[in-house]
């Protein structure tokens, strides 16, 4: 009898842990739906922030899902024309200063993207927060800006990341994203991205303004704000072709 007890406890445990693992999954699944659409088209201010410097860029983006993706520089006037373009798990960049199309390794989707303390796959999302981690469920935190679930996303040994695990909060009211940590494998803290400024961006709440720092420099930031949004309108397919990256409007 005590043996069919400790076996039902096993089965209700792993059942409990199995539906918070789908729980958490489905979470970043409508936080993800949300702020990205099955369309996205947008601009963007970049703010770049050093001790000593600061550096703002302006930029529009077209996104279609998580496999294509496409970015122009429009100010200012030394990088505009610049453009990176996103073919399922390729990337290339245009130089218009040299007229030059350049391939993007994989083995570069973590570098720094154009200075600042985002990487190439933060822009274009080589990544997916849904495929290429393993969520679990950890409880609930009050926020600054209310209530929210605390996801645990361990990286996929396959998955194409540099970090080992993020920890993830979303708000339960609305399901958008505010706050995310970034982790390596020896379990130090890389960066903070913290989510703000929400609001209704056509027909979608959203956090428009994202705020990265680099915990090894706290005094390196970088601030992106979403000046227009577009959701789950139909993009025009020469949009993400290589002979539009030599398009400079």
């Amino acid at each position: 009898m005590r043996q069919i007890v400790l076996n039902a406890l096993c089965i209700a445990l792993t059942l409990g842990q199995s539906v918070a693992q789908d729980t958490a999954l489905d979470i970043i699944r409508k936080s993800e739906d949300l702020v990205r659409g099955t369309t996205f088209t947008g601009s963007y201010k970049l703010t770049i922030i050093r001790s000593d410097w600061q550096r703002v860029l302006e930029m529009d983006t077209w996104v279609e899902g998580s496999d294509y993706a496409f970015i122009r520089i429009t100010s200012p006037a030394k990088e505009r024309g610049v453009a990176f373009l996103k073919l399922q798990r390729e990337m290339w960049q245009y130089v218009p200063r040299i007229n030059r199309v350049i391939k993007i390794p994989p083995s570069m989707m973590m570098q720094s993207w154009m200075g600042s303390s985002f990487t190439n796959d933060d822009l274009v999302r080589e990544s997916s927060l849904v495929k290429d981690y393993d969520h679990t469920l950890l409880g609930e935190e009050e926020l600054d800006l209310g209530p929210a679930w605390k996801i645990d996303m361990a990286t996929k040994p396959e998955a194409p990341i540099a970090w080992d695990r993020v920890l993830y909060w979303v708000r339960k009211e609305d399901f958008v994203p505010l706050r995310a940590e970034f982790y390596n494998e020896r379990g130090e803290r890389v960066r903070t991205m913290t989510y703000s400024e929400i609001e209704e961006l056509n027909g979608h709440i959203v956090p428009s303004r994202l705020e990265l720092v680099e915990d090894r420099w706290p005094d390196r930031k970088t601030i992106l704000d979403i000046t227009a949004a577009t959701f789950n309108e139909r993009i025009d397919p020469s949009v993400f072709t290589q002979h539009n990256l030599r398009r400079v409007p």
